[in-house]
């Protein structure tokens, strides 16, 4: 026993109640959070691992996952085995695995406090962007969803590429795409500079239609700083969900913020397939809110909806209806639920829709600007 003590691994499960320490003391000061962790460690760290795998063509995250299992069995199968083999000492080998286990989880709780748990607990964007999140009457809700729809129906009308049904339909490649959102998170970093920096290539999803069975669009794997993005769902909602990504790629981890800084990339790019996507994906959350706010209104909306957007939405849904309400998606779902709790998200899923809030502030203020 004196033995397993003097193991050097075991200085490795210190990791784990200095990530607690870490994580309390972001919760306590969001100024170390924001400047030690975000703008400092987290920053540099974030670039040099991107650097790296951003130099491969296909996600290395994905990759590591398809071969865990295999990795696994075969570590399982080795310990078996060793306990079998070896009786004298098999009470010793079982403490030491319990030992391995408890490190490789140590390690990988720090790797994700110091890689992206931190993140939760820094300054809001809203701090970057000057927006003051205020309450809202449903009226203010309505404008802003009217407008978000003439904005898609102008945009809808100038895109290069439609497929057979008249749905819409990305006329670049996924690569291509994923340079156009480079460059636009790089054309928005010119106005919001806490947004710089190097970005990692989005990775298409190998196994994009298996991602689908658990309504998943896309993930960051702060690991390996890779935005893994379903490429198997409807085309109009790639682009967003690639800025989505890059957005955590930043450190700003809260799904509302991803959701608004992917908004304001994608509407501000020179691309108007991405202008489309984002302006789409900010329609869909308005007009869901103000749908839960006063149905008529919603339908106001609805009503001067373009053909084009009316099939595009349509598609979605029929494509969604596949996965929706199975085992798999509600399992996931409440995994991601409980994820986003853990980490300073108290709504969960509902989240996402926060984005709104800041939709509508920026509204707001470019109003009162106009006046």
């Amino acid at each position: 026993m004196r033995t397993l003590l003097r193991l050097k691994r075991n200085h490795l499960l210190l990791l784990s109640p200095l990530s607690f320490f870490l994580i309390l003391l972001a919760k306590k000061s969001s100024f170390f959070a924001e400047h030690i962790n975000a703008l400092g460690v987290y920053k540099w760290l974030s670039q040099f691992i991107s650097l790296i795998t951003g130099m491969l063509p296909i996600s290395l995250a994905e990759t590591f996952l398809m071969i865990l299992p295999v990795i696994l069995a075969a570590i399982l199968i080795r310990f078996i085995v060793k306990l079998i083999k070896d009786k004298h000492n098999r009470k010793t080998n079982a403490v030491k695995g319990i030992i391995n286990v408890m490190c490789a989880l140590s390690v990988i709780l720090f790797s994700f406090t110091i890689m992206g748990g931190l993140n939760y607990y820094r300054y809001p964007f809203s701090y970057y962007s000057n927006l003051e999140i205020e309450n809202y009457t449903v009226e203010e809700l309505y404008d802003l969803t009217m407008h978000l729809a003439k904005q898609a129906n102008e945009l809808r009308s100038r895109v290069p590429k439609v497929d057979e049904n008249d749905v819409f339909d990305l006329s670049m490649s996924n690569y291509e795409l994923a340079k156009e959102a480079n460059k636009a998170m790089r054309k928005l970093s010119k106005e919001y500079p806490v947004l710089g920096g190097r970005y990692g290539s989005p990775k298409p999803v190998l196994l994009s239609r298996l991602m689908s069975h658990t309504e998943i669009t896309g993930i960051f794997v702060p690991f390996t700083m890779e935005a893994n993005v379903n490429v198997d769902i409807s085309d109009y909602a790639i682009p967003y969900t690639m800025l989505h990504e890059m957005a955590h790629q930043r450190g700003f981890m809260r799904e509302d913020e991803a959701n608004y800084i992917a908004y304001l990339a994608g509407a501000s790019s020179d691309n108007v397939e991405l202008q489309y996507s984002s302006t789409m994906m900010a329609l869909i959350s308005s007009g869901n809110e103000l749908y839960m706010k006063n149905q008529e209104l919603y339908f106001e909306v609805r009503d001067i909806y373009s053909d084009g957007i009316v099939k595009d939405i349509r598609a979605n849904s029929e494509y969604w209806a596949r996965y929706k309400d199975t085992v798999v998606s509600t399992v996931s779902n409440k995994i991601n639920d409980t994820y986003l709790k853990a980490n300073a998200q108290t709504d969960g899923v509902q989240s996402y829709n926060r984005m709104v809030e800041l939709l509508l502030a920026k509204y707001k203020a470019e109003q009162t600007k106009n006046q």
